[in-house]
């Protein structure tokens, strides 16, 4: 069974990322100023790796398939309708960007994290949204 407290907790610190994101962040200055940039992305890493461990959580819990990569925990997850076929390609998403973040794949190109920082971050609302509807 899924405990509903623990996801409750993550849930709550995605939103609390994004608030933090749109009162204190300055998209416009992420280029050019280094401290901005990182709390930028390491906040949206924050939220995108609690993101993560409520779809491990519930796809454990539910038993719901043994996902390969972080990124199939979200097809489980749309597969049993936990969220929609856009939420989950959404999501997808923003794996792969935590991914660029987490273990320096390649230089994050700041237009992305200005993309998502003004026009993304209801993706993330909207996951848990998704699961707060399908939890009851």
């Amino acid at each position: 069974m899924t405990d509903r407290e623990l996801i409750a907790k993550k849930l709550a610190l995605i939103e609390t990322c994004i608030q933090q994101l749109r009162q204190l962040a300055r998209p416009a200055a992420i280029a050019t100023d280094i401290r901005e940039e990182r709390f930028v992305e390491h906040t949206l890493q924050i939220a995108i790796q609690a993101a993560l461990d409520v779809a491990s959580h519930i796809v454990s819990d539910e038993r719901l398939g043994e996902p390969r990569t972080n990124r199939e925990l979200f097809d489980l997850l749309e597969r049993q309708a936990w969220v929609g076929p856009e939420q989950a390609a959404a999501m997808r998403r923003m794996v792969g960007f935590r991914n660029l973040l987490v273990h320096g794949y390649e230089i994050v190109d700041v237009r992305i994290v200005v993309e998502i920082v003004e026009h993304r971050l209801d993706d993330l609302l909207g996951f848990v949204a998704a699961i707060r509807t399908r939890l009851g």
